[in-house]
């Protein structure tokens, strides 16, 4: 049990080494999109370095007027 808590913690490590290496933390401004797409980045963790790129798109309803 404890070597797959390691596992997990590196793999979580090396998601967010790929979103700082592209950028992701940079910008203060933040929307659905951007957390969203940091989110999915750090969970695909060593896999960004086989050429996933995740992105996500999200429309926040806006209220009527």
């Amino acid at each position: 049990m404890r070597i797959v808590s390691v596992l997990l913690v590196v793999w979580l490590v090396i998601g967010a080494l790929a979103a700082s290496q592209r950028g992701y933390f940079a910008s203060s401004k933040a929307n659905c999109a951007k957390v969203s797409t940091i989110a999915v980045t750090v969970i695909a963790g060593p896999l960004n370095y086989a050429g996933v790129n995740p992105k996500i798109q999200c429309v926040i309803p806006q209220p009527s007027k």
